[in-house]
């Protein structure tokens, strides 16, 4: 089993699903008392916030490093970014390992493919639905067609994750503003909707809404184990 590497705290309650997410699914598959090698570095939030809102990406990437790079030392055997919006500086990290860097778009745009849907709506922070490097990627390297909601809804959007779901705040009024929000995004034609913020599973899930939801923590813990377990026999 590979030992696999976690760089967290952005935020610690998505941080928390991860870990536990991952050790759900090694246990499915594994059975016994089986629980997932595994390495986490986490960082200080209230320092990346304040970052992220002073667009000082450069200083963001070279934190991001360090964090990898200490991962990469304690033994990992490969790297996940437990967030989203630092994919940003995704390029950073790659550029500065020794060992995979496992890119939280691609297994979320597998299930994509796999469900057929080839147009999807996205919710996540302002950076994530307003910049490129999310979109673009699933756009260049997937062939995927990302919609994202008007520029009101995303200020909604992201004042939810920030104020409330990165405090473990969840309200039923924020549920209601985002069923609304995923509502309009299916009428304009998308198939599904990724939960494209580590916090969101936190407020929203299947069970909330008809259109087909692609929560990428979910996915992202769940290719992880997948990557894990290469090699490895797993009786049935």
């Amino acid at each position: 089993m590979k030992t696999i590497g976690l760089i967290g705290g952005m935020s610690w309650e998505s941080s928390a699903e991860y870990y536990r997410l991952i050790n759900l699914d090694m246990k499915q598959r594994l059975g016994g008392h089986h629980n997932a090698r595994s390495v986490m570095v986490t960082v200080s939030f209230e320092q990346i916030k304040a970052l992220q809102h002073a667009q000082r990406w450069d200083e963001l990437g070279e934190s991001m490093q360090q964090a990898a790079l200490q991962v990469q030392a304690a033994g990992a055997d490969f790297v996940l970014l437990c967030t989203n919006t630092m994919h940003r500086v995704a390029p950073a990290l790659e550029a500065a390992l020794d060992i995979p860097f496992l890119h939280i778009v691609d297994p979320t745009a597998q299930a994509l493919h796999a469900a057929g849907i080839r147009r999807v709506g996205l919710l996540g922070t302002a950076f994530t639905m307003e910049q490129d490097f999310y979109r673009g990627r699933m756009r260049d390297k997937h062939g995927i067609d990302v919609v994202v909601p008007d520029a009101a809804d995303r200020a909604l959007v992201h004042g939810i994750i920030y104020d409330e779901l990165c405090h473990g705040i969840v309200r039923d009024a924020s549920r209601d503003v985002y069923r609304r929000i995923i509502g309009d995004l299916q009428a304009l034609g998308v198939g599904g909707v990724i939960l494209g913020c580590t916090e969101i599973m936190l407020l929203i899930g299947q069970d909330d809404v008809a259109l087909p939801v692609f929560d990428t923590t979910a996915l992202h813990a769940q290719a992880a184990v997948g990557l894990a377990l290469e090699g490895v026999v797993v009786a049935n």
